[in-house]
């Protein structure tokens, strides 16, 4: 796509009469996922109302072998070809909202946008398919519907079976409630943080409270475990990778007299750096057994890979950058923080270039915010033709 202000122009009234005449729908769209959410690899009604709206444009989606998720390619030819990523899956947890679309399933609620992602990605799809009819689509995208972003699965299922196969750049957006609408936050580098998963079991003779001496203390051992292994690690690695170490369970016992045989405790490990996270398990089990050895314990850990950092590539950014200011305006786009959230956009981006963009559903004047995982989370839905416009225009300056 050529930047003219003449192109850019007619662009603009293009989108902008594509959502005059898709607007509602979309919003529509978005409230049927929202009152019938579904959680990691259940996405089958999702999923089905996805497919069934390509097919209606013309498209030929393909699903995902495990019958959850799929993709569809809009154009033809030696372009390039681009992809644009939405995530489906809601979270096991119950909607506290009091609105119409509010979820009809028990422990399920889409309380991080992946509804709106959804909303968003479709929406394009349909505005680069008809350009692709009218002859206009300079190369080709890929839209993909992942299943599982939640428990940092779906990403690398469409890994697997081809879904990045021919790709040249990657794109996507979450939901951000702490940006207005109408602002999009970009940032190069680390956006989102790696998130690991460490459970730790820890295991002695067990016995009486009155003679500690004579077997292993095991909650008092636990209980340094877990307070020194954080403050121990932030000494051993470059506080810039923010490497953090957060207990999120910890039990032992069943008795105020009496001193367990087993303990565990579970926990969360971020970094924004991937040299740090490649080290992590190595040196995290390292210091677990210093720090264990004294007290006569014995001790398991187990180390679960999670999702590296997603690291958001300049080029990618800028692309971004100039879809955002030239169609939504020149002080919509913002910096936005870094976070050590986890999010699997990062397993596209460690193979393909590309860039998760935070897009602004705050309703202007709201002075409270409702973070994502709450169960009251909703977001101001005009932030879904902002989403369609950005991601269009993105795409085409992609290509």
């Amino acid at each position: 796509m050529t930047t003219s202000l003449a192109e850019g122009t007619e662009l603009a009234g293009q989108l902008a009469q594509f959502l005059v005449k898709h607007d509602e729908e979309l919003i529509e769209f978005r409230r049927d996922l929202h009152a019938h959410p579904e959680t990691a690899f259940n996405e089958h009604r999702t999923t089905e109302a996805i497919a069934q709206r390509l097919k209606d444009a013309g498209l030929s989606p393909r699903p995902l072998v495990r019958g959850t998720g799929l993709w569809a390619d809009i154009g033809r030819g030696d372009g390039p070809l681009i992809a644009l990523r939405a995530d489906i899956d809601a979270l096991p947890m119950e909607d506290e909202k009091d609105v119409p679309y509010r979820s009809v399933y028990p422990h399920a609620c889409h309380a991080c946008g992946h509804d709106a992602h959804t909303a968003i990605v479709l929406g394009a799809g349909l505005f680069l398919q008809s350009q692709a009819e009218a002859g206009l689509l300079p190369g080709r995208v890929r839209l993909i519907f992942q299943p599982a972003e939640e428990i940092a699965g779906g990403a690398l299922e469409v890994v697997k079976e081809g879904g990045l196969s021919g790709v040249d750049r990657i794109f996507a957006v979450h939901c951000d409630p702490r940006i207005e609408v109408g602002k999009v936050g970009l940032r190069t580098g680390a956006i989102t943080g790696s998130c690991d998963n460490v459970q730790l079991k820890v295991s002695g003779p067990g016995g009486h409270t009155a003679r500690p001496h004579l077997t292993v203390d095991l909650v008092f051992a636990l209980s340094k475990i877990v307070t020194e292994l954080p403050a121990v690690l932030s000494r051993r690695v470059d506080p810039r990778s923010s490497l953090s170490l957060v207990w999120g369970q910890i039990s032992a016992g069943s008795a105020f007299n009496t001193i367990p045989d087993v303990g565990y405790a579970q926990g969360s490990v971020r970094s924004l750096d991937e040299d740090t996270w490649h080290t992590a398990p190595e040196l995290i089990k390292s210091l677990v057994d210093q720090v264990a050895e004294p007290y006569g314990l014995d001790v398991e850990l187990d180390y679960r890979r999670g999702t590296p950092a997603t690291v958001n590539e300049a080029k990618s950014i800028q692309m971004f950058n100039d879809a955002v200011s030239k169609f939504i305006g020149e002080s919509a786009a913002v910096p936005t923080p870094q976070s050590l959230g986890g999010e699997d956009f990062s397993w596209y981006i460690e193979s393909v270039p590309g860039a998760l963009a935070r897009l602004g559903v705050r309703p202007p004047g709201a002075t409270a915010v409702t973070d994502i995982h709450h169960p009251a989370f909703d977001i101001d839905e005009r932030a879904i033709g902002i989403g369609v416009k950005v991601m269009s225009a993105t795409a085409l300056a992609a290509m």
